[in-house]
């Protein structure tokens, strides 16, 4: 594995802080230290797949009923500038990562993007996301 996919690999991942009762906290230590997971973040993690299996196919109804870009979605300055030159703006809809661009000014992040709703991260520099504030959801 190069720098390359290792730098790529730690971006696919976002970091959320939980807060757990003592008594669940000393299972997960106790299942941790009987080797059923090799840490705490390892039966996190799996619980979390565990339950987004559970409810998966309402994932996928409500996915397509709400017309949502599954996975990544990434908006260059030449995807956006074709946008603005046609006269159109976009209406973002992502679960997973919605991304824009460095180089993508808040005036042009301005006059091609309508709004923005995202059910994971949104990643573009502080000045796009400061001028789309009041178009993000």
């Amino acid at each position: 594995m190069t720098v390359t996919d290792i730098r790529a690999k730690a971006s696919d991942t976002e970091k959320i802080t939980i807060n757990l009762g003592l008594i669940d906290l000393g299972q997960v230590d106790l299942l941790v230290q009987e080797g059923f997971y090799s840490n705490r973040t390892d039966l996190i993690r799996t619980a979390i797949r565990n339950q987004l299996l559970t409810h998966a196919e309402v994932i996928r109804q409500t996915v397509i009923r709400k017309s949502l870009v599954l996975g990544l979605q990434h908006y260059t300055r030449a995807d956006l500038e074709a946008v603005r030159d046609a006269g159109q703006r976009l209406q973002i809809q992502v679960l997973g990562l919605a991304s824009i661009a460095a180089d993508v000014s808040p005036e042009l992040a301005l006059a091609s993007i309508e709004s923005i709703s995202v059910l994971g991260a949104f990643q573009a520099s502080n000045a796009v996301k400061a001028a789309l504030a009041g178009r993000i959801h």
